[in-house]
């Protein structure tokens, strides 16, 4: 793991803005999870690096929310130059906010940090058959909403 620690640092970092819509707080939490990672060596010497990364991390938005006012999830559109390209970015980006929470981390895991199913398992407790089962779920009614703008 310790050869891509500089990109799971990225994806815990995305993981983390996703979750509260702030940079700083997002860097924060991010550094507080890797120091906490750090310091355990149990999980390390398991081979589950990756699933006890992310569980440190919801832990501490979790905390975070828990102590602070929730902040509204990113209002940030992608850079796009095509007006259609624009106009599809946001019309996915309010579909994918009309998703339970629960949806919208499935999706944020698989495709914007691009996990495996088995990964993505491991860190919310599921079987990877789960995964597939609720990712195709999800995505049959992403296309739904979808349809209505």
């Amino acid at each position: 793991m310790s050869a891509d620690l500089e990109e799971q640092y990225n994806k815990i970092y995305r993981y983390c803005y996703m979750k509260l819509g702030h940079r700083q707080t997002a860097e924060d939490l991010t550094q507080e999870t890797f120091l906490r990672f750090l310091a355990d060596r149990r999980y390390q010497d398991m081979g589950r690096e990756l699933a006890y990364l992310y569980t440190i991390a919801r832990n501490q938005c979790i905390d975070y929310y828990r102590k602070q006012k929730p902040l509204a999830l990113p209002d940030e559109l992608p850079e796009v130059q095509e007006e259609d390209e624009l106009l599809t970015s946001f019309a996915l980006q309010e579909a994918v906010k009309q998703l339970p929470l629960e949806e919208q981390e499935l999706i944020f895991l698989k495709y914007v940090n691009e996990l495996s199913a088995t990964e993505i398992g491991q860190i919310l407790g599921w079987s990877r058959f789960a995964v597939y089962r609720r990712l195709k779920g999800c995505l049959k009614r992403l296309k739904q909403l979808l349809g209505e703008f």
